[in-house]
């Protein structure tokens, strides 16, 4: 906080909800009345407003017209130049003179505007030409009324400032290479017209001059604005501001001085020069300061009530020094420097004894009740922010009528969609709402963004959208979500603060998956097993079987839109269920589906100690096989791109031996260049196909391998039993990423979480605390490392691990193990293969529970294995 204020003079709000840039501002006696004075600051002060169809760019005043040394304003758009006379006319009542503006001549431009700037270029007298820089580093100049020429700067890529001097007779800008350049005006009027860009063999001949730059300097950084200055008859200088510094140039290039900016700066002006040799500067900041510099030493900083875009000093009503500035919402303010004497006197405290004792009582007190709320509310009024918005979601139970998967389909089958209905319901104002809507890919919404600028207290809102299924993978989760950012506006606060509601939502399974025939045999089995007696699967999966005549339907088959199957069937005897496929990841949808309806079912029959169990082997070596597979296609992705370099390098190296060839004024013959350019086309774009093909492939591996993942967590889940916050704690380990990168893959992501996990709560030694991990991911050679680890976490897990995120978990944990359990070697489990740890590991465990075999009989007769 500055001690020392700008002082208003004079200040208004310009426009609605428009935006200023630095080139807004002008200070000029635009009317030629001689005075630069105005009326009064009263009503009158707005002596014209007019207006203009196009966004304005910049505006100037100076002598634009010719026949007359009067002054004009000349607005310049992105595609139009225009210059204007302002006149004034003495009024005959008592609203005073009244303006008018008067179009002169007007310039259509070929190529769009960035800025502008004038003077009297080449030693004119009487007479100001006006030069229009354009977006792709054109320079078009304008005498008055006739366009000149158009020059193309040498290596332009944006545009930057630009400023015109006229003791040196040149115009310099600083280019993206951030480094200043000046050229002369005579080099850019005798050089090559840029409608003639390209070089032709007269230009090699010297029949045209190419654009020479004058002289250049490296500043490191890009330029906000450059100012031109001279208060004395002997030399001028160039001012540079720029992102972190602002210099101070000779006419040559030569730096006077440069000074670090402790501030962003915003806008700055060189003023006036109040001792020989030095420059006042007035330099504005996004902290809402003015700074005065006489060269690198800080004179005065005053503070604004907003930040300046653009700065002016002139005199107004014989007030000189007034500081005009402009923000880049439309605040313009004139004020003056200087302050206020403080007439605040602090008023006589009464002196009195203090009782320590009642001083003490009230601080208990005072501190209970603190503790009292802290306790019934927590450190935010959480009921207060829940209720500013509740969001809701509502999935059809029916199919859209009319697909909005028009262009999808999946082998023989039609896609279907759903509608999701999304409910917003305040009950304050809020503003800036946003709603973010998200599912597993290759699931697709048919709209994911959904924006309100504005909702009023006790409002509901309703959107709706389709969601269907684009791919033949089948995605890993059928679970949606919803995410609203907004913001809540208070006294204190009318930009609002910001906060987030969200709500998840369920999709059907039939929306990816049909009845389909039950299969017999199948590669790959799951048993589930419950403390209840087995529920008829009809009654759990209505629609994916045919009512039988005694209601039980033990065996339902599921055809998903890819093209699997996965069977289910419920045995009568036992309290078991089994899901049985040819493809390991496919068993997780109807795995989860069956245990999620299973709860809700005996939840509605009032049954609450329903639970289920998973005594069978952990198939380790199904679910390392597709590890393996998505780190192969890794791999391949990396030598595909690779050969792709290689391949594009060798292109474009023949390419530019055969424009030497072709630009040769005696031919040579080829040399069979073409043919190699030919045959290194055809070779990169085959590469390039196989590089897409290949992440395509990836994408359906990961997404296989995410379900995968998914069912091997819910089976560790049942077989160890674990809580909800401990298979969070898997999932954040098993799937840190929602997409798969070269840059960082699942493999090495999944190896440093678990490995993290074994060497915190699931360690057994200080010594493996002791270990350091590694801080830099990068992909691994092989994935050998990260299956030995799951195998051992897995093993820890067995032996009585816990998984837990406490300041305590790093403490040596004491493994119990059940009576009769033989325990594994952590030597020989580091020493044994692969293949090997997921076959042996858990064929010691299984003796602990005690089974029940379910009777061999053929799935389709109504009982399972």
């Amino acid at each position: 906080m500055s001690l020392f204020k700008a002082r208003d003079w004079w200040s208004t709000v310009l426009g609605e909800k428009e935006e200023f840039d630095q080139g807004c501002l002008c200070l000029a006696d635009v009317d030629n009345t001689g005075n630069g004075q105005g009326d009064g600051a009263q009503a009158e002060d707005l002596l014209l407003e007019v207006h203009l169809r196009d966004p304005i760019l910049q505006v100037e005043v100076g002598k634009f017209v010719s026949g007359t040394e009067m002054l004009h304003l000349a607005v310049l758009h992105s595609r139009k130049l225009c210059v204007y006379s302002v006149s004034g006319s003495l009024g005959n009542v008592e609203h005073g003179t009244q303006y008018q503006i008067k179009l002169m001549y007007e310039h259509n431009l070929q190529r769009t505007a960035c800025n502008m700037t004038y003077g009297s270029f080449g030693g004119v007298k009487g007479r100001d030409l006006i030069c229009i820089q354009s977006m792709d580093g054109m320079l078009m100049v304008f005498e008055q009324e006739s366009y000149a020429f158009g020059r193309f700067l040498p290596g332009s890529l944006l545009p930057g400032p630009l400023a015109y001097s006229y003791r040196t007779d040149s115009f310099i800008t600083v280019s993206s290479c951030r480094q200043v350049e000046s050229y002369k005006y005579q080099v850019l009027a005798f050089a090559t017209d840029a409608d003639k860009r390209q070089e032709t063999e007269q230009q090699k001949l010297g029949s045209g001059k190419r654009l020479v730059v004058d002289w250049t300097l490296n500043i490191g950084e890009q330029a906000l604005d450059i100012c031109i200055v001279s208060f004395n008859q002997s030399a001028s200088s160039v001012f540079v501001l720029g992102e972190r510094n602002f210099f101070c140039l000779k006419d040559n290039g030569q730096i006077r001085f440069m000074k670090k900016l402790d501030c962003s700066p915003s806008c700055f002006l060189p003023y006036c020069s109040v001792s020989e040799g030095t420059i006042n500067t007035l330099i504005g900041n996004h902290s809402n300061m003015l700074h005065v510099y006489q060269d690198v030493t800080l004179k005065w900083a005053t503070q604004l009530p907003h930040i300046p875009v653009a700065v002016r000093v002139g005199c107004l009503h014989d007030l000189k020094g007034v500081i005009v500035t402009l923000s880049d919402d439309g605040h313009l303010q004139c004020s003056y420097l200087g302050t206020d004497p403080s007439l605040f006197q602090a008023p006589k405290v009464e002196s009195r004894e203090l009782n320590y004792d009642e001083l003490d009582i009230e601080l208990k007190e005072l501190q209970k009740i603190i503790k009292d709320v802290n306790k019934s509310q927590g450190v935010w009024p959480m009921t207060e922010r829940e209720d500013d918005l509740k969001v809701s979601a509502m999935v059809s139970p029916n199919f859209d009528s009319v697909s909005q998967s028009t262009d999808v389909e999946v082998g023989a089958d039609l896609v279907p969609s759903v509608t999701v209905k999304v409910t917003l319901q305040n009950r304050v104002t809020l503003q800036k709402i946003r709603l973010s809507v998200y599912v597993q890919p290759p699931l697709v919404l048919t709209c994911d963004q959904f924006t309100f600028e504005f909702m009023a207290p006790e409002m509901t809102r309703t959107v709706g959208f389709s969601v269907y299924l684009k791919g033949s993978c089948l995605p890993p989760e059928l679970e949606g979500n919803t995410v609203v950012s907004y913001s809540r506006p208070t006294d204190r606060n009318p930009e609002g603060i910001p906060r987030v509601s969200q709500c998840k939502f369920r999709l059907p399974l039939k929306l990816i998956c049909l009845p389909g025939q039950p299969s017999k045999t199948a590669s790959h089995k799951l048993t589930i097993d419950t403390n209840k007696s087995p529920v008829s699967l009809l009654s759990l999966f209505p629609g994916f079987a045919n009512q039988s005549e005694d209601d039980q339907v033990n065996v339902m088959g599921f055809r998903f839109l890819g093209g699997s199957r996965v069977t289910l069937l419920a045995s009568k005897t036992s309290q078991r269920y089994r899901i049985q496929s040819e493809q390991f990841e496919d068993l997780w949808l109807i795995t989860n589906e069956l245990i999620m309806r299973l709860q809700e079912y005996f939840e509605k029959q009032g049954i609450k100690d329903f639970a289920c169990s998973f005594s069978g082997s952990m198939p380790l070596q199904e679910y390392f096989e597709l590890i393996d597979h998505h780190f192969e296609l890794r791999i391949n992705g990396e030598k595909l791109k690779e050969l792709l370099s290689e391949r594009a390098v060798q292109f474009r190296a023949i390419q530019r031996r055969l424009l030497t060839r072709f630009k040769d004024k005696t031919p040579a013959p080829l040399q069979h260049l073409d043919t190699l350019l030919d045959g290194t086309y055809k070779q990169v774009i085959a590469l390039a196909d196989a590089v897409e093909e290949n992440q395509d492939n990836l994408f359906q591996s990961f997404t296989r391998l995410k379900s995968a993942t998914h069912l091997v967590i819910l089976l560790i889940g049942l077989w160890q039993k674990l809580s909800a916050d401990q298979i969070a704690i898997l999932e954040a380990a098993f799937l840190p990423l929602q997409q798969d990168t070269q840059e960082l893959g699942w493999e090495e992501t999944v190896d440093a979480a678990i490995s993290h996990l074994l060497k915190t709560c699931l360690s057994k030694s200080s010594k493996e605390q002791a270990l350091n991990l590694s801080s830099q991911l990068s992909i691994p050679k092989d994935t050998s490392r990260l299956k030995k680890h799951i195998t051992l976490l897995c093993d820890r897990l067995a032996k009585g691990g816990r998984l837990c995120l406490s300041t305590d978990a790093a403490a040596p944990q004491t493994m119990v193990m059940p009576g009769g359990c033989a325990t594994i070697p952590e030597s020989d489990l580091e020493e044994r293969s692969v293949e090997q740890d997921s076959t042996e590991l858990f064929t010691s465990h299984k003796h602990l529970i005690v089974e029940t075999p379910m009777p061999e009989v053929s799935p389709l007769q109504g009982v399972s294995e």
